[in-house]
Protein backbone atom coordinates (compact mmCIF):
# COMPACT_ATOMS: atom_id res chain seq x y z
CA UNK A 1 0.00 0.00 0.00
CA UNK A 2 2.78 2.36 0.53
CA UNK A 3 4.87 1.52 -2.21
CA UNK A 4 1.30 2.29 -4.54
CA UNK A 5 1.27 5.66 -2.74
CA UNK A 6 4.98 6.51 -3.54
CA UNK A 7 4.53 5.70 -7.14
CA UNK A 8 1.46 7.83 -7.45
CA UNK A 9 3.11 10.66 -5.67
CA UNK A 10 6.34 10.37 -7.97
CA UNK A 11 3.46 10.62 -10.91
CA UNK A 12 2.20 13.75 -9.62
CA UNK A 13 5.54 15.14 -9.17
CA UNK A 14 6.92 14.22 -12.82
CA UNK A 15 3.87 15.85 -14.04
CA UNK A 16 4.01 19.33 -12.40
CA UNK A 17 7.82 19.03 -13.25
CA UNK A 18 6.69 18.92 -16.78
CA UNK A 19 4.14 21.29 -16.67
CA UNK A 20 6.16 23.75 -15.10
CA UNK A 21 8.82 23.08 -18.11
CA UNK A 22 6.58 23.63 -20.67
CA UNK A 23 5.51 26.72 -19.50
CA UNK A 24 8.56 27.69 -19.23
CA UNK A 25 9.22 26.69 -22.61
CA UNK A 26 5.71 28.50 -23.86
CA UNK A 27 6.99 31.90 -22.44
CA UNK A 28 10.51 31.76 -24.17
CA UNK A 29 9.19 30.96 -27.17
CA UNK A 30 6.54 34.02 -27.02
CA UNK A 31 9.23 36.46 -25.74
CA UNK A 32 11.07 35.38 -29.14
CA UNK A 33 8.34 35.50 -30.81
CA UNK A 34 7.96 39.22 -30.15
CA UNK A 35 11.41 39.67 -30.07
CA UNK A 36 11.44 38.75 -33.77
CA UNK A 37 8.23 40.86 -34.50
CA UNK A 38 9.60 43.99 -33.40
CA UNK A 39 13.19 42.96 -35.19
CA UNK A 40 11.00 43.29 -38.05
CA UNK A 41 8.98 46.11 -36.99
CA UNK A 42 11.94 47.69 -36.90
CA UNK A 43 13.89 46.72 -40.18
CA UNK A 44 10.92 48.00 -41.93
CA UNK A 45 10.91 51.20 -40.31
CA UNK A 46 14.62 51.95 -40.65
CA UNK A 47 14.46 51.06 -44.76
CA UNK A 48 11.43 53.58 -45.16
CA UNK A 49 13.73 56.25 -43.03
CA UNK A 50 16.52 55.49 -45.45
CA UNK A 51 14.44 55.72 -48.46
CA UNK A 52 12.90 59.24 -46.95
CA UNK A 53 16.31 60.44 -46.46
CA UNK A 54 17.41 59.59 -49.85
CA UNK A 55 14.31 61.49 -51.09
CA UNK A 56 14.66 64.42 -49.21
CA UNK A 57 18.73 64.25 -50.49
CA UNK A 58 17.98 64.55 -53.95
CA UNK A 59 15.53 67.00 -53.64
CA UNK A 60 16.65 70.86 -53.99
CA UNK A 61 18.45 72.64 -51.45
CA UNK A 62 15.12 75.16 -50.84
CA UNK A 63 12.51 72.67 -51.52
CA UNK A 64 11.06 73.01 -48.01
CA UNK A 65 10.57 76.78 -48.86
CA UNK A 66 9.29 76.34 -52.22
CA UNK A 67 6.77 73.80 -50.62
CA UNK A 68 5.93 76.36 -47.87
CA UNK A 69 5.14 79.04 -51.04
CA UNK A 70 3.33 76.59 -52.49
CA UNK A 71 1.17 75.77 -49.65
CA UNK A 72 0.61 79.44 -48.52
CA UNK A 73 -0.58 80.61 -51.95
CA UNK A 74 -3.14 77.69 -52.57
CA UNK A 75 -4.36 78.73 -49.40
CA UNK A 76 -4.75 82.32 -49.91
CA UNK A 77 -6.45 81.23 -52.88
CA UNK A 78 -9.16 79.08 -51.11
CA UNK A 79 -9.57 82.16 -49.05
CA UNK A 80 -9.91 84.93 -51.59
CA UNK A 81 -12.54 82.42 -53.50
CA UNK A 82 -14.04 82.02 -50.12
CA UNK A 83 -14.66 85.79 -49.59
CA UNK A 84 -15.59 86.52 -53.84
CA UNK A 85 -17.80 83.97 -53.23
CA UNK A 86 -19.59 85.91 -49.68
CA UNK A 87 -19.31 89.01 -50.99
CA UNK A 88 -16.19 89.84 -48.82
CA UNK A 89 -13.00 92.12 -49.37
CA UNK A 90 -10.30 90.12 -49.02
CA UNK A 91 -7.49 92.26 -47.93
CA UNK A 92 -10.13 93.62 -45.28
CA UNK A 93 -11.30 90.09 -44.10
CA UNK A 94 -7.02 89.67 -43.77
CA UNK A 95 -6.32 93.13 -41.88
CA UNK A 96 -9.02 92.10 -39.73
CA UNK A 97 -7.05 88.06 -38.93
CA UNK A 98 -3.67 90.86 -38.48
CA UNK A 99 -3.12 91.39 -34.46
CA UNK A 100 -1.68 94.66 -33.36
CA UNK A 101 1.96 92.93 -32.21
CA UNK A 102 2.23 91.81 -35.86
CA UNK A 103 1.09 94.53 -37.59
CA UNK A 104 3.54 96.76 -35.28
CA UNK A 105 6.24 94.18 -35.87
CA UNK A 106 6.06 94.59 -39.93
CA UNK A 107 6.08 98.52 -39.45
CA UNK A 108 9.27 98.33 -37.18
CA UNK A 109 11.00 96.05 -40.04
CA UNK A 110 10.00 97.84 -42.79
CA UNK A 111 11.28 101.11 -40.69
CA UNK A 112 14.94 99.34 -40.45
CA UNK A 113 15.22 98.12 -44.54
CA UNK A 114 17.38 100.65 -46.67
CA UNK A 115 15.08 102.01 -48.97
CA UNK A 116 18.02 103.20 -51.55
CA UNK A 117 18.56 100.03 -53.35
CA UNK A 118 21.51 101.48 -55.11
CA UNK A 119 22.84 103.06 -58.32
CA UNK A 120 20.83 101.18 -61.19
CA UNK A 121 20.59 104.12 -63.64
CA UNK A 122 20.09 108.07 -63.83
CA UNK A 123 16.43 107.75 -64.50
CA UNK A 124 16.03 105.97 -61.48
CA UNK A 125 19.25 107.90 -59.34
CA UNK A 126 16.45 111.42 -60.40
CA UNK A 127 13.34 109.66 -59.51
CA UNK A 128 14.68 109.19 -55.83
CA UNK A 129 16.39 112.17 -55.75
CA UNK A 130 12.83 113.56 -56.31
CA UNK A 131 11.16 111.66 -54.01
CA UNK A 132 13.86 112.13 -51.58
CA UNK A 133 13.19 116.28 -52.17
CA UNK A 134 9.64 116.58 -52.14
CA UNK A 135 9.42 114.81 -48.87
CA UNK A 136 11.17 117.45 -47.64
CA UNK A 137 8.84 119.85 -48.95
CA UNK A 138 6.35 121.67 -45.99
CA UNK A 139 3.47 123.05 -47.80
CA UNK A 140 2.53 126.43 -46.90
CA UNK A 141 -1.09 126.86 -46.77
CA UNK A 142 -1.06 130.50 -46.17
CA UNK A 143 0.83 130.83 -49.41
CA UNK A 144 -0.85 129.16 -51.24
CA UNK A 145 -4.48 130.93 -50.55
CA UNK A 146 -2.77 133.98 -50.88
CA UNK A 147 -1.58 133.38 -54.20
CA UNK A 148 -5.18 131.57 -55.36
CA UNK A 149 -6.75 134.73 -54.24
CA UNK A 150 -4.19 136.82 -56.30
CA UNK A 151 -4.57 134.44 -59.64
CA UNK A 152 -8.20 134.03 -59.66
CA UNK A 153 -9.25 132.28 -62.69
CA UNK A 154 -5.72 131.85 -63.61
CA UNK A 155 -4.77 129.87 -60.59
CA UNK A 156 -5.91 126.77 -62.83
CA UNK A 157 -4.29 127.87 -65.92
CA UNK A 158 -5.84 127.27 -69.56
CA UNK A 159 -4.97 126.93 -73.04
CA UNK A 160 -6.05 130.66 -73.54
CA UNK A 161 -4.27 131.92 -69.70
CA UNK A 162 -1.46 133.84 -69.98
CA UNK A 163 0.29 133.71 -66.83
CA UNK A 164 3.92 132.77 -67.93
CA UNK A 165 6.89 134.79 -66.66
CA UNK A 166 4.55 136.35 -63.66
CA UNK A 167 4.94 134.57 -60.67
CA UNK A 168 7.91 136.15 -58.45
CA UNK A 169 9.02 133.75 -55.93
CA UNK A 170 8.93 134.86 -52.28
CA UNK A 171 12.65 135.26 -50.58
CA UNK A 172 12.12 132.60 -48.07
CA UNK A 173 11.55 130.10 -50.83
CA UNK A 174 14.49 131.49 -52.66
CA UNK A 175 16.56 131.02 -49.72
CA UNK A 176 15.35 127.50 -49.11
CA UNK A 177 16.57 126.79 -52.67
CA UNK A 178 20.11 128.15 -52.00
CA UNK A 179 20.32 125.85 -48.87
CA UNK A 180 19.19 123.02 -50.16
CA UNK A 181 21.50 123.18 -53.47
CA UNK A 182 24.75 123.88 -50.81
CA UNK A 183 23.72 120.82 -49.42
CA UNK A 184 23.41 119.25 -52.41
CA UNK A 185 27.14 120.56 -53.26
CA UNK A 186 28.50 119.78 -49.95
CA UNK A 187 27.20 116.13 -49.95
CA UNK A 188 28.68 115.55 -53.13
CA UNK A 189 31.79 116.92 -52.15
CA UNK A 190 32.02 114.29 -49.65
CA UNK A 191 31.57 111.45 -52.17
CA UNK A 192 34.00 112.42 -54.26
CA UNK A 193 37.74 110.73 -53.52
CA UNK A 194 39.87 112.09 -56.22
CA UNK A 195 43.03 112.67 -55.20
CA UNK A 196 44.97 115.77 -55.39
CA UNK A 197 47.78 116.17 -58.32
CA UNK A 198 51.21 116.60 -57.00
CA UNK A 199 53.50 118.57 -59.00
CA UNK A 200 56.57 117.62 -57.29
CA UNK A 201 56.08 113.70 -57.73
CA UNK A 202 58.67 111.71 -59.30
CA UNK A 203 56.87 110.96 -62.73
CA UNK A 204 57.44 107.20 -63.02
CA UNK A 205 54.72 106.27 -65.34
CA UNK A 206 53.81 106.33 -68.73
CA UNK A 207 49.86 106.76 -68.96
CA UNK A 208 46.96 106.63 -65.90
CA UNK A 209 46.64 102.95 -66.33
CA UNK A 210 50.37 102.67 -65.69
CA UNK A 211 50.48 105.38 -62.55
CA UNK A 212 47.87 103.77 -61.01
CA UNK A 213 49.63 100.09 -61.22
CA UNK A 214 52.65 101.73 -59.86
CA UNK A 215 50.62 103.18 -56.81
CA UNK A 216 49.35 99.60 -55.96
CA UNK A 217 52.31 97.89 -56.33
CA UNK A 218 53.79 100.96 -53.73
CA UNK A 219 51.15 100.26 -51.43
CA UNK A 220 52.34 96.86 -51.10
CA UNK A 221 55.57 95.92 -51.75
CA UNK A 222 56.89 99.79 -50.95
CA UNK A 223 58.57 98.71 -48.31
CA UNK A 224 60.03 95.87 -49.08
CA UNK A 225 61.57 97.54 -52.38
CA UNK A 226 62.99 100.91 -50.27
CA UNK A 227 66.39 100.31 -50.52
CA UNK A 228 66.78 98.55 -53.67
CA UNK A 229 65.26 101.51 -55.25
CA UNK A 230 67.42 104.05 -53.35
CA UNK A 231 70.33 102.03 -54.76
CA UNK A 232 69.04 102.72 -58.19
CA UNK A 233 68.63 105.80 -57.61
CA UNK A 234 71.97 106.82 -56.02
CA UNK A 235 73.63 104.22 -58.62
CA UNK A 236 75.26 102.18 -56.10
CA UNK A 237 73.55 99.05 -56.63
CA UNK A 238 75.03 95.43 -57.59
Amino acid sequence: MMASCSLVSASVTDDQTESGSSQKREERLRKFRELHFKRNEARKLNHKEVVEEDKRLKLPSNWEAKKARLEWELMTDEKKKECASKGEDYDRVKLLEVSAEDAERWERKKKKKNPDPGFSGYAEAQLRQYQRLTKQIKPDMDGYEKQREQCGEDFHPTSNSLIHGTHVPSKEGIDRMVEDVEKQIEKRAKYSRRRAYNDDADIDYINERNAKFNKKAERFYGKYTAEIKQNLERGTAV
